[in-house]
Parts: structure tokens; C-alpha cells; sequence
């Protein structure tokens, strides 16, 4: 029996999910990737739950893909052997999607290193907390490739073309608090986990969709004109005052007491 690649818990209203091959670094094989869509796919369909946190077992977060899974042995077509398009197609594109569409908020917390598409992963989350001597590297030019995972997007967006092309080429790792300076992580906290794991419990209790749909409103925000961004706030916050949560919201302001949201 080998250990599963990924854990999963619930406490209370929050899912962590646990990248589970420490003696990898966390790095991704096909099963992790398919493992950690069963931990979210299991945490959209608890009723429970309205907040997760990824985090990473060991003393690292993610080190990206695990290289020792490609083929390069020889051979004729080792080319064809060693392309990363199929596994980036197939597994990390998806991994990215999946978490970008979630229907809850997510929350990284950094234990240790973020390299490669690890850091591409914290960057996916819509927050993400690391610990003081975690880092993140942009491993890619090491070996020839480019950020992948969405790196080049997240990047770009959350610290600017100047740093992002520099981080790329270089691969010069980015401590933590640099990270939290620059815009690329929210906080830098001695107890990631516990501090994520205590702002997702925070944001549990808040109204979940309008969560989600800030998440695709600002992430979509660079591909739009002013005019095309005031149209999609429009229709965005049409639908938000449909839901459960703005009545109740509106209610308990003009009641002068604390709001109960559901999520719905």
C-alpha cells in the first residue's frame, strides 16, 4: 500500500487539502494531479464546506513537476518521449481550471518551497500565506522551459511585466516576505496553515458567491476596457442581488446587527 498523494479534511466549514509526497517535495505526478481534482470535487460537494486551504506535507509546498517521470532515455523519438505539452494539457491546465472555477474561496499556505509550477499552484489560490522561510522559484529557464501553470499570466498580473520577466529569466528564488512585498503572496505568518486556516474561516462566513465572483471579475479585469468592465460589474452585481446573501446582508445593515450568511 503506498500513501495517497493528496490528504483531505474538513474542519468545520474549511477543506485542507494536503499535497502528500514530501520525499518529492510535493512535486506532481499524474496521480497527485488526479488526486487533488477528488479533494476538490469532494469539497464542492460537501454542503458544509465554503472555504479551502492547500498546503504541503513536509518541509516543502510544491517543487512543480516531478522530472523523473518524463523519458529521456534514448531512442528515436525521446523528443516525442519528453515533450511536457502532453502533461501540462492534460494535468496542469486542468489543475488550473478546476481551482479557478471552484465555487468556493482558496487559500495557499506556503510551508516551504514553491518551485516551478508549485508556484504557479500558491499563485491559483486566491490568497496565499507562507512561512517565513519558504521561497519561490521560478525553476523554469534552469532547464530550458518557460513558467507553465498559468505562470506567465499570474505573474505578469500580480507583480508586473518588469518583475516577472526578471523572476522568469533568472530563476532567482524570491524569499517570502519579498514575495508578500511585491504583491505576489497576502501575508507572511510564522504558522502559515494556522493563519490560513484561520482567514478561511473567516471567509466562510461571508457570502460565498459574491467571494467567487470577485475572484472572476478582477482576474478577468486586464482583458476589458473601462466601458466592457462597468458593463460586467453591472451584470455581475445584477446577479449578486439576487442571491440570499444581499437580502440578508441589506437586512441585518438596516437592522444594526451582525449578518448570518449562507452561501447561497
Amino acid at each position: 500500500m503506498t500513501d495517497p498523494t493528496v490528504l483531505y479534511a474538513e474542519q468545520g466549514a474549511v477543506a485542507i487539502v494536503t499535497l502528500n509526497r514530501p520525499q518529492a517535495l510535493n512535486s506532481f505526478n499524474r496521480q497527485m494531479h488526479h488526486d487533488l481534482w477528488a479533494a476538490l470535487d469532494r469539497a464542492s460537494a460537501s454542503p458544509l464546506v465554503r472555504a479551502l486551504v492547500i498546503t504541503g506535507a513536509g518541509r516543502g509546498f510544491c517543487a512543480g513537476a516531478d522530472l523523473s517521470g518524463f523519458d529521456f532515455s534514448p531512442g528515436p523519438d525521446m523528443v516525442q518521449r519528453a515533450d511536457p505539452g502532453p502533461i501540462i494539457e492534460q494535468a496542469f491546465n486542468p489543475t488550473v481550471r478546476r481551482l479557478q472555477a471552484l465555487r468556493m474561496p482558496t487559500i495557499a499556505a506556503v510551508n516551504g518551497v514553491a518551485a516551478g509550477a508549485g508556484a504557479s499552484l500558491a499563485m491559483t489560490c486566491d490568497m496565499a500565506i507562507a512561512a517565513p522561510g519558504a521561497s519561490f522559484i521560478q525553476a523554469f529557464s534552469k532547464i530550458g522551459l518557460i513558467p507553465d501553470a498559468g505562470g506567465t499570466w499570474f505573474l505578469a498580473q500580480r507583480l508586473g511585466l518588469a518583475r516577472a520577466v526578471g523572476l522568469a529569466m533568472t530563476g532567482d528564488k524570491l524569499s517570502a516576505a519579498q514575495a508578500r512585498d511585491w504583491g505576489m503572496i497576502w501575508d507572511v505568518a510564522d504558522d502559515c496553515l494556522g493563519s490560513a486556516t484561520a482567514l478561511a474561516r473567516r471567509l466562510a462566513t461571508m457570502p460565498t458567491q459574491a467571494l467567487v465572483a470577485t475572484r472572476a471579475i478582477l482576474r478577468d479585469a486586464g482583458q476589458r476596457t473601462l466601458d466592457e468592465q462597468l458593463d460586467a460589474e453591472r451584470q455581475t452585481q445584477s446577479a449578486m442581488g439576487r442571491t440570499s446573501d444581499y437580502l440578508e446582508g441589506v437586512r441585518a445593515f438596516l437592522e444594526k446587527r451582525a449578518p448570518v450568511f449562507t452561501g447561497h
